[in-house]
């Protein structure tokens, strides 16, 4: 059996979107799944969601992008950062995020803890294909970004992407260089709801998979070579009594 790759968007706490999606795409031990980050943050079950990818990495082969929400939660339960604005994460998802930590233990903190310090900031396959959070800015690629923190922060890749006058050839000196150093780009980060849609949408040669799960969107899982896609139900949905980002 011919392994698939799978990249999936922004999971922001809804572990039962994330368990219906893998069902619809009948994902098996042989696909190799590619987390693009924020796994917490919005709705309830943001300790569960990080269960359930520590145990599914036994299982099969997992690569885990960091998320800005991810680095939040780290930050949060390292009391680490003196410029932490709890009262900014909270009216970003954190709320949810604390109030489902009340009943883990300090044990599972830590495990949680080391889960989300081996995070990576990218990952590049053998088909170039770069695989990130949110984006950077160096027009050299990854490997030469000097601010870190944009590979989990930045909006202006995918900013660049939608502005980008589909009439302009890759050899123009109008081109974004940034974008030509890669065949495909995927990132999660700005949900696509904000342009009106629940679909992953590709402009230029980024792909974006955030369908909006932390809001009222779906979470995407997306075959990578053939761009099927698979969708939970809307999250909204899911937890009716909640309220996740909205």
């Amino acid at each position: 059996m011919q392994q698939r790759v799978l990249v999936i968007g922004d999971i922001h706490g809804g572990l039962l979107a994330l368990q219906e999606v893998l069902v619809n795409a009948n994902v098996s031990s042989n696909d190799k799944l590619i987390f693009l980050g924020d796994y917490v943050d919005g709705w309830s079950q943001s300790p569960q969601v990080l269960d359930f990818l520590i145990n599914l990495q036994e299982k099969q082969q997992c690569i885990f992008i960091r998320g800005n929400h991810d680095q939040l939660l780290l930050d949060w339960l390292q009391n680490s950062d003196p410029r932490f604005n709890e009262e900014m994460w909270f009216k970003h998802g954190g709320e949810a995020t604390v109030n489902a930590y009340k009943q883990v233990s300090t044990e599972k903190k830590q495990v949680h803890i080391d889960f989300l310090k081996s995070l990576q900031n990218y990952y590049i396959d053998e088909q170039n294909r770069l695989f990130v959070h949110a984006g950077f800015t160096n027009l050299n690629g990854v490997a030469f970004e000097y601010f870190p923190k944009l590979f989990y922060w930045d909006r202006t890749l995918w900013e660049t992407a939608l502005c980008l006058d589909k009439t302009i050839e890759t050899s123009s000196p109008y081109y974004p260089k940034r974008f030509t150093n890669y065949k495909e780009i995927y990132i999660g980060h700005t949900p696509v709801t904000k342009v009106n849609e629940t679909i992953p949408l590709n402009y230029a040669n980024v792909w974006n998979v955030d369908t909006g799960a932390a809001f009222i969107g779906p979470l995407t899982i997306m075959d990578v070579d053939s761009k099927e896609y698979w969708q939970s139900k809307p999250l909204n949905l899911l937890y009716p009594d909640e309220k996740g980002r909205n």
